[in-house]
């Protein structure tokens, strides 16, 4: 969409904004926005931690109103959920999540979307069937197949959205905003977002086995919108809400006349600033050396705070799992919640699992990915809280993650019926094993989380080094990078994802997994890289991200078949038809399958 039609329809909704639009024709916005500026408790913890001490206040100057904020807007099948801010606060559009979806009891397709919904008067010319992918997981009701969809017109063109800040009777309050959401080719220096991703999923959750969807009868299409990362250009493009804004209206161009009424509910005196951090500390003291001896069992501690300091939760304890999910969670303190918004590597919303997590891994000079396989089984043991991800002899290198809750609550409260699991406290420290035989070197312990409050949601890590066994520091030798020649301009690792630009701190924590074999970095990598075709460089230039020839020499379904989405006749006979769209097989995916071909990749530049 050229420039001269986005400031011709600019014009158009301008002049019927400022008539109040056709969505104020007379009529209130409706029930549920309040009558402007809402007074909140700024209640302490104790709610949910009884006797607990109180919070203390930051260390730092609370942000200011007039600092912009990025804020995130969702709508869920037409109806925009509401978007409670700081009083008078100064906002950009950071993320913008639309889905719509359909329930069907037969296999069509997408058909259902294109009949009916919020998408259906979109241009579904095009669209088409690219992947599909089985939850290695089953359930009660059988196995989930994922069918993904793109090249619908609707996906693949050029679109803006509007963001109009709105009265109680649609009447503009302040000037709108346009943000570029380019469209699905090569990112352009005129997009807005660095993360552009629409596409469709139709869903199979009753399969009675992998591969075999015989008789199923309940079937889910939904197409997904995501927009993430506001690039620089964009977080200039900023909203003052006033007292008089009671919403945000938000039309896309390619529904211009349907837009969305978002409810804006301003909220004075927040117990908490805004932004994230955290701080982790060994609880247990070193040597006098300042080093830990192989085989000490470290004590850790976590705080999360907000962007001025101040704890997001009492000293000894975290909120349980219950009251992040279900409950008020003022803090904005948030867990793993894939039981309820399913995701999936590129295709379907990462960004929204959230995940709080830690890991060692070390020593520093022998990281690498991992290609030992986690099982379920692991997470579910009663008697541990921490699981052994790879071991020295086995892989290399030593690595233990822990999630919080720890797993045996957190998955074993999504099989348990009564959900025990999720209503157990949730201590803020925990508890690391070195190996007896440990080598000397630095080691890393990473945690990351998420953090959303008051309309920003924004990711966090945190890495810490000890020292074990010598207090030589030691380094890790990366393979790849730079990354900031692509991420950047509002996509650097410290802003997208986990919010991490140490690469060296997420092979523990990103091991194949028996329910989900995805999860090395390599892979995920891979995958998101090859499925987007808004990257700068040819994807056959493995040179653009691998710094040495070896670091592309060994072979495996899981390294080949993350990237190439086929391969030939005579290899399938060899090694099999290629059964996931992530690793190309199962748990034989991670292993070497040759030495002597594939020494070198045609177009590499290596």
């Amino acid at each position: 969409m050229g420039g001269s039609t986005l400031g011709v329809l600019l014009v158009a909704l301008l002049a019927s904004a400022g008539c109040g639009g056709h969505e104020a024709m007379g009529e209130g916005l409706g029930d549920g926005f309040g009558t402007g500026f809402e007074e909140t408790s700024s209640g302490s913890p104790e709610a949910w931690a009884t006797g607990a001490q109180a919070l203390s206040e930051g260390t730092a100057p609370r942000s200011s109103p007039q600092t912009a904020l990025g804020v995130a807007l969702e709508v869920e099948d037409g109806v925009a959920m509401p978007l409670r801010v700081r009083a008078g606060q100064t906002v950009y559009i950071n993320q913008i999540d639309i889905r719509s979806s359909v329930a069907a009891s037969k296999d069509e397709g997408l058909a259902g979307l294109v009949r009916m919904g919020d998408f259906a008067g979109l241009g579904w010319l095009g669209v088409k069937q690219v992947e599909q992918e089985f939850e290695l997981l089953g359930s009660a009701e059988g196995y989930k197949r994922r069918r993904f969809y793109r090249n619908a017109a609707w996906m693949n063109l050029p679109s803006a959205f509007f963001v109009e800040p709105v009265d109680e009777y649609g009447r503009l309050t302040g000037l709108p905003i346009v943000l570029n959401a380019g469209q699905n080719d090569q990112r352009k220096d005129s997009d807005d977002f660095f993360v552009r991703r629409f596409r469709a999923i139709q869903w199979t959750y009753d399969c009675p086995a992998l591969e075999n969807c015989a008789g199923a009868s309940n079937y889910l299409e939904e197409a997904l919108l995501e927009l993430r990362n506001a690039r620089t250009q964009a977080r200039q493009k900023t909203l003052a809400l006033n007292s008089r804004t009671k919403a945000l209206r938000l039309r896309w161009t390619l529904r211009p006349f349907s837009a969305y009424t978002i409810p804006v509910e301003q909220v004075a005196q927040p117990a908490y600033d805004y932004g994230f951090s955290m701080d982790v500390s060994p609880v247990t003291p070193p040597l006098k050396d300042g080093t830990y001896a192989p085989g000490t069992d470290i004590r850790f501690r976590l705080t999360l705070k907000d962007g001025s300091g101040k704890r997001l939760h009492p000293v000894g304890w975290l909120p349980a799992y219950n009251d992040v999910i279900f409950g008020e969670n003022e803090a904005g303190i948030q867990y793993y919640r894939a039981f309820f918004d399913p995701t999936a590597t590129y295709y379907r919303r990462k960004h929204r699992e959230r995940m709080l997590i830690a890991q060692i891994m070390g020593p520093a000079q022998r990281i690498q990915p991992i290609r030992s396989i986690i099982d379920m089984e692991a997470f579910l043991a009663p008697e541990t809280d921490v699981q052994t991800i790879s071991t020295a002899a086995r892989d290399g290198v030593y690595s233990q993650f822990r999630t919080f809750p720890p797993a045996n609550q957190l998955f074993g409260g999504a099989f348990d019926p009564m959900h025990v699991g999720w209503a157990a406290p949730v201590s803020d420290t925990w508890s690391f094993q070195l190996p007896p035989n440990a080598e000397p070197g630095t080691y890393l312990v990473t945690v990351k989380g998420r953090r959303v409050y008051l309309g920003e949601d924004i990711p966090y890590s945190k890495t810490i080094e000890i020292q074990v066994g010598t207090q030589l520091k030691t380094q890790p030798v990366l393979t790849t990078g730079p990354c900031n020649t692509c991420h950047s301009e509002g996509g650097e690792l410290n802003t997208v994802l986990h919010g991490n630009d140490n690469r060296a701190a997420c092979a523990a924590c990103h091991a194949p997994l028996g329910f989900e074999l995805e999860g090395p970095v390599f892979v995920r990598v891979h995958f998101i890289h090859s499925r987007s075709e808004r990257i700068g460089a040819p994807m056959a230039q493995c040179s653009k991200c691998h710094l040495t020839p070896e670091s592309v020499r060994r072979t495996s379904k899981a390294a080949c078949l993350s990237c190439h989405t086929s391969y030939p006749k005579s290899h399938e006979q060899q090694f099999g038809p290629i059964t996931s769209m992530y690793v190309g097989g199962g748990r034989e995916s991670f292993q070497q399958c040759t030495s002597t071909c594939h020494t070198t990749h045609p177009q590499s530049g290596l």
